[in-house]
């Protein structure tokens, strides 16, 4: 039966994502799809970290949240006036920054512990705070005093927003070089709390930092790899094709859209697979598996543990961030408020426990599993709840109850399925190899 289980299950997916199109409509089908890939490649990434090298990894939203601002920094056009007004002297308040530390970590290295060393170390860093403090502090308030309502930052490279799906990657894999060579030497549990940590700093300056990507007020209109909507419906011929097919032309322009990212996040999923496949089952990949099931023999055996940590790190962290940058695409805004443990962490581990922990195409099968229960359970939940209530009495305190807690309807159910997954397939759904 094992030979058939994810087949099945796969189709059991299929089979409940058409019943969405023909019970309610096809473009939330299309909607569910869509995001189910993309989190099946946010589960991929995870899958790797944890499933390949047991790195516990609690700050998945952060590196989500680096994918969607290279989206920006990619795409968007730069705003001319801002850069003239205080884009260099950002640019040289942050090598100033950089400076600073850089001439640190020499110092620290280089010199003898002493009072000497002490006292140098000081002034390299609280005179260097200062001085970057001064030069950057003067370029933000500069850049940030520009059209405010409308800009207010620096912008991006105006590139082809499909760039931005790698140079998603670029990022995240930068910023998890940065924290694996701080934070890959602790314990497991210290791990989860520092990732953690630095995730909440990344959404921190995210919000805080206007000049970068306009903070909570939101980048909006980020160009798109397929057509806008409104820009279909003005075209006589998509109308006019619309309408031999006996569909009005609103509905057929946002199906036409839905349709051509679902193309796009399929061929990026199946690369993706495909690389991650390829890497579990070479030499590599099997190394991985034995550092993740025993340190210390890996490490008797003189393999480096905490640079084979370090790589694994730096490669789902990547992948994590390609699929920030794309969903990011997809929403056509970059909205920093938006970015919660909650759903870009904790969901995502849920879907990578419950779809097998270690087998990449269990990490796709709970991607999109996992999304579409989250999407339709709450709906369903405030079905069945109409139906118990059906023959209580208008204003009846227990039907009130009961018909808002059907809010509560998706973490009770993820709750219910992680239990019930650990309890009987305690491996997954389909259990690595």
């Amino acid at each position: 039966m094992s030979k058939y289980r994810a087949p099945f299950l796969f189709g059991l997916v299929a089979v409940a994502i058409l019943g969405t199109g023909f019970l309610q409509s096809w473009n939330s089908a299309l909607l569910i799809v869509n995001m189910g890939l993309v989190s099946a490649v946010m589960a991929l990434g995870v899958n790797l970290q944890w499933g390949f090298a047991g790195l516990f990894n609690v700050g998945v939203v952060g590196f989500l949240a680096l994918g969607g601002l290279a989206t920006v920094l990619t795409s968007m056009p730069p705003v001319a006036e801002a850069w003239s007004a205080g884009g260099l002297r950002i640019l040289a308040g942050l090598a100033l920054g950089a400076a600073t530390l850089t001439l640190a970590v020499i110092t620290f290295k280089h010199m003898q512990k002493s009072r000497t060393r002490t006292a140098a170390l000081l002034v390299i860093l609280v005179g260097g705070f200062f001085l970057f403090r001064f030069v950057f502090d003067g370029g933000v308030a500069a850049v940030e005093a520009v059209n405010p309502a409308a800009t207010g930052y620096l912008g991006g490279l105006g590139l082809p927003v499909l760039l931005a799906w790698p140079m998603g990657g670029v990022l995240a894999a930068g910023a998890a070089w940065l924290i694996g060579k701080t934070a890959l030497g602790l314990r497991s549990d210290y791990l989860a709390i520092a990732t953690l940590g630095i995730a909440e700093i990344i959404i921190a300056v995210m919000k805080n930092e206007d000049w970068l990507a306009r903070g909570v007020k939101n980048v909006i209109g980020l160009p798109r790899p397929v057509p806008y909507e409104v820009d279909l419906q003005s075209d006589p011929a998509f109308v006019a094709s619309a309408a031999n097919l006996g569909i009005d032309p609103v509905t057929a322009s946002t199906l036409y859209v839905k349709l051509g990212y679902m193309a796009l996040f399929t061929v990026v999923l199946l690369i993706l697979f495909w690389m991650a496949q390829r890497a579990l089952h070479s030499p590599w990949g099997r190394m991985m598996r034995a550092i993740r099931d025993n340190e210390v023999a890996a490490n008797a055996m003189g393999k480096d543990v905490t640079a084979r940590h370090l790589q694994v790190f730096i490669l789902g962290s990547a992948v994590c961030g390609i699929a920030g940058a794309m969903m990011t695409t997809l929403d056509g805004q970059l909205t920093p408020g938006s970015y919660q443990p909650l759903r870009y962490t904790f969901l995502i581990w849920v879907m990578v426990i419950v779809g097998g922990s270690g087998n990449n195409l269990g990490s796709i099968l709970g991607g999109m599993l996992i999304w579409f229960l989250w999407v339709q359970v709450e709906p369903m939940g405030h079905f069945l709840l109409g139906l118990i209530t059906a023959g209580m009495a208008d204003g009846s305190a227990l039907k009130s109850h009961l018909l808002d807690s059907a809010a509560h309807m998706r973490l009770l159910t993820m709750g219910l399925i992680l239990l019930l997954v650990l309890r009987f397939s305690p491996r997954g759904l389909i259990p690595e190899e």
